[in-house]
């Protein structure tokens, strides 16, 4: 792991002051297409969090194309404070009080002949630059997993950590400590327990609940206790892949209930009172019809409900807390024509930092004063683009040829009709999904004249369980299908001429697109992978270097039970469109092996491939000239093969 360090940079870009609404551009009026520059812009401000005093705001920030983990002093002027882990990801932060951070960071290190992913928890104090490891010098693999910080003001934390590698020795199993940051006291906690890889605490710090899982993956058991002083017993067992235990989403402060998220009757999760002595679900707290619920957004105390992050055609919170509603309306009433959302308040919610944008329009963040009602620009999601409207986004709904309702989000150029050449984007996962948001891949597409729809295929997530099971068995065939119904029924509504269509995707959507290329190449022009799978049996072996490997083989075989015959990398005979491969060499969640073998097997087979190693980059794009690299060759190929 690189040594970390800090460094204060003397210049930021300047970020202008922009009025809270989005511009209104007329409907009518037809205009050049930006330039490909401005959609390769990286956010000014990613995933910010306020400080609980209101001063300082955590944030990633990009200055000329390159992210920097950065602390902002409200009010202050003058540059930020910037650090820069040396080669490691810095994957999460959270504030502990107002004068330090905890952050999770990770890079890939090579490990007995193997690349490793190994993390690692720092502490962060803004008012003096000090950097501290939380785990020791012995941590292993896994060193990040804070599970409680103090909610009393105080500067401490829980850190669950391996000291081993070696699942034989005692030290494979985390261990929990608490740390205080003011005086680097340290005290054990819980020693680690055979099988037992996560634990959790209640808001109080009380190690509440464990989950073990077998070796191999294929068993799991769900471990609890309600205080410091009892003992663990188990509650639930899971045997198969499918069985699901019953763990709790939050404890309450009555230590005989949590909350848990659950499936209703008609499959869908919704929320629910769980009595942890009988593991008896009580009665619906809430449910969104036709979807799925997302996340709980936590108060201060750690064991009550603010809010649930929803999932439906967009993305939204629905606030259980009256005053948190309350500042919602507040908000929302300062801004006409966009979504807002209230992304993180300080501790008297005097302040808070307000997202304000649109599927249409990348808005930015914004810092909201409540006394006064004002509103301070932060940073934009696309600095070029910043309130713009661009290009209009709305959810179809159409039937698969089994008779299976796909949701799909459809994307079209504001100044074009008629029969418009069309992309067909599947989204990664695949246990995921698309949703109405900002999206700079197809905005970039309708700016250049093509219609763009994003399909939910079977398998994806939030569409209740039933539909997500349907995916099983279904890589490279019935979820195949499902893509291409979705050209079917554009052409059906004179959206798309289905004569002109490519397949854009990334990772599991980057396989689809060569897998169209092998499978389907009547039905498409060209196929365009971004960190795309191949080869289903490599990425086979690639996950047995992992504990539970047994599951993990498991999964991926009920996905797809013929691995060989729905891998695109064995048939490269069958390809007979123009495909475009792109993909990163610091990439560790798709090695790159599985781009460069197939390029080197198509063109072996006299097809026509382009191969693009970008030596920089990553699965998630993290760099300016990256994304830039990408949209350029994207543009050329589609130019070529599928011109707008």
């Amino acid at each position: 792991m690189s040594r970390i360090f800090m460094t204060i940079l003397t210049g930021l870009a300047t970020i202008a002051t922009v009025t809270a609404a989005p511009q209104q551009t007329p409907a009518a009026r037809t205009r050049a297409p930006l330039p490909i520059e401005a959609f390769a812009d990286m956010p000014q401000l990613e995933r910010p969090q306020l400080s609980p005093d209101g001063t300082r705001i955590a944030a990633k920030i990009a200055i000329s194309g390159q992210q920097y983990f950065a602390v902002l002093t409200l009010g202050k002027q003058g540059p930020p404070q910037l650090m820069k882990a040396g080669e490691a990801d810095v994957n999460w932060w959270r504030w502990v009080n107002d004068d330090w951070l905890v952050l999770g960071i990770g890079r890939s290190v090579p490990v007995e002949g193997d690349e490793w992913y190994v993390t690692r928890a720092i502490a962060y104090q803004p008012s003096t630059n000090k950097v501290i490891q939380l785990p020791p010098r012995d941590v292993a693999q896994k060193g990040d997993d804070v599970i409680w910080v103090a909610r009393d003001g105080s500067a401490r934390v829980m850190l669950a950590y391996q000291t081993s590698i070696y699942i034989n020795r005692e030290g494979f199993w985390p261990k929990v400590e608490e740390i205080d940051l003011d005086t680097g006291k340290r005290r054990t906690i819980l020693a680690g327990r055979a099988g037992v890889m996560d634990w959790y605490a209640d808001g109080a710090g009380v190690v509440r609940m464990g989950i073990g899982v077998s070796e191999d993956g294929r068993s799991r058991r769900l471990l609890y206790r309600d205080s410091n002083s009892a003992m663990f017993r188990t509650i639930d067992k899971a045997r198969r892949g499918d069985d699901r235990l019953i763990v709790p989403a939050l404890f309450l402060e009555d230590k005989s209930k949590a909350l848990v998220i659950d499936d209703d009757e008609d499959g869908y999760s919704a929320l629910y009172e769980l009595d942890l002595a009988t593991l008896e679900r009580g009665k619906q707290l809430f449910a969104s019809k036709g979807y799925d619920i997302g996340s709980l957004i936590a108060d201060p105390r750690g064991s009550g409900v603010l809010g649930i992050a929803l999932q439906e055609d967009a993305p939204g919170v629905r606030w259980v807390d009256p005053d948190m509603q309350a500042m919602q309306e507040t908000v929302s009433s300062l801004v006409k024509g966009a979504e807002v959302a209230i992304v993180s308040t300080s501790r008297d919610r005097s302040r808070a930092i307000v997202a304000i944008g649109g599927a249409d329009a990348p808005g930015g963040y914004f810092d909201f004063g409540r006394a006064h009602k004002t509103m301070t620009p932060l940073g934009f999601n696309n600095p070029s683009i910043r309130m713009k409207r661009m290009h209009p986004v709305r959810t179809i709904r159409y039937k698969a040829r089994d008779g299976l309702e796909i949701a799909a989000v459809l994307t079209l150029p504001k100044d074009r009709s008629g029969k418009l050449p069309l992309i067909v984007m599947p989204h990664g996962g695949p246990f995921a999904r698309d949703s109405e948001s900002w999206d700079w891949w197809t905005q970039f597409l309708a700016d250049r004249g093509y219609a763009v729809i994003q399909p939910n295929y079977r398998g994806s997530s939030g569409f209740g369980t039933a539909f997500a099971r349907r995916g099983e068995g279904q890589w490279g065939l019935a979820m195949q299908d499902d893509l291409n119904d979705a050209v079917t029924e554009l052409a059906k509504l004179g959206i798309a001429d289905p004569k002109r269509v490519c397949m854009v995707g990334a990772s599991y959507g980057g396989y689809a697109a060569v897998r169209a290329a092998q499978r389907d190449g009547t039905r498409y022009r060209c196929a365009i992978s971004y960190a795309g799978v191949s080869d289903l049996n490599r990425m086979m072996k690639h996950s047995r270097n992992y504990l539970h490997s047994g599951a993990r083989s498991d999964w991926l075989r009920e996905q797809a039970p013929d691995l060989k015959g729905v891998s695109p990398l064995n048939f490269p005979e069958e390809f007979s469109i123009p495909v475009l491969l792109v993909h990163g060499d610091k990439d560790v969640v798709v090695p790159p092996v599985q781009s460069r073998l197939l390029a080197e097997r198509l063109q072996k087979a006299g097809k026509d491939v382009t191969y693009i190693r970008q030596p920089e980059a990553d699965h998630h794009f993290s760099r300016g000239e990256d994304r830039l690299e990408f949209l350029k060759a994207m543009e050329a190929f589609l130019a070529k093969h599928n011109p707008a």
